[in-house]
């Protein structure tokens, strides 16, 4: 049993044994393979094929196993590390302790919105970008996405919203799902049809690389990821009588059938279910 801390609480000496423990899997290119799983897995509705990680009832417990295989690749370096959580709703400006030069390092500087700062800043040359949609080779951010197009981090209330809704998915199990806790989190579109909510809002809110299929690209996605499993768990506790769903195997005639994971359908690239994801209390706690 280990704790998984807000980052906000980190001591200067955990915060640099993360980083030195991350650094280290990029180093040994263990890193760019959790970038290629992710990238691989990012499959949309429009795509013919299986849904694990996004758009998708199984959001919740794909990224849980993937942020454990993560946490366990780092305990491999350091024993004493875990992932922190970034409580966005709390620390939401880019003055935020998580940006210090220390630990993730800040934003993207106009123009090509290199990161400049910190340890993943390239300049320090152990942060290559190997797994990229672009040429570029360096770390980039855009919190905020500037003055010409302003957006903010999700609020207490979003995240409230979510949490009070006791429905855990609903058909047709996608990105257009306007009931059910995990796309009002995952936040693909709401009842007003407001896209880029919660999870999606905060993607984009830190811009660069956390756009896309690799943005594990920045180490900030494993921060973000655990304080959506953190988030999961609360939901669980707020309604201990929902679970997940669907529960069972979609009928032939369900155009998801075959395409979402239900209760007991294995997930690539592990092949563990949903069922075996659901709680994490031998594992892990958050403090």
């Amino acid at each position: 049993m280990y704790t998984r801390k807000n980052q906000r609480n980190l001591t200067r000496t955990e915060k640099r044994r993360l980083v030195d423990a991350i650094l280290e899997l990029k180093r040994s290119g263990r890193y760019d393979e959790f970038v290629r799983i992710h990238g691989q897995y990012y499959v949309t509705d429009a795509e013919e094929r299986q849904r694990a990680a996004h758009m998708t009832p199984s959001f919740f417990p794909w990224h849980r196993k993937f942020l454990l295989e993560f946490e366990r690749a780092l305990q491999a370096v350091d024993s004493g590390v875990s992932v922190p959580y970034w409580d966005w709703t709390t620390d939401n400006t880019p003055a935020a302790s998580l940006w210090a030069d220390d630990f993730l390092g800040g934003d993207g500087r106009t123009g090509d919105r290199k990161v400049m700062t910190g340890p993943f800043a390239h300049a320090n040359g152990k942060w290559n970008i190997e797994t990229r949609v672009s040429d570029n080779r360096f770390l980039t951010r855009n919190f905020g996405n500037g003055p010409a197009d302003p957006l903010t981090l999700p609020t207490k209330a979003d995240v409230a919203e979510a949490l009070r809704d006791p429905l855990y998915d609903s058909a047709p199990w996608d990105s257009t799902v306007t009931r059910g806790f995990r796309n009002k989190i995952e936040g693909w579109e709401g009842n007003g049809g407001e896209r880029w909510l919660n999870h999606n809002r905060v993607h984009r809110w830190v811009g660069g690389l956390m756009l896309g299929g690799t943005s594990p690209n920045d180490p900030v996605f494993w921060l973000h990821h655990a304080f959506m499993d953190l988030l999961w768990d609360r939901w669980q506790k707020a309604h201990p009588k929902s679970g997940y769903l669907p529960r069972n195997k979609l009928p032939a005639s369900d155009p998801q059938a075959g395409r979402v994971f239900t209760l007991n359908d294995p997930m690539p690239p592990w092949n563990v279910s949903p069922s075996t994801l659901l709680d994490h209390s031998r594992l892990y706690r958050y403090v």
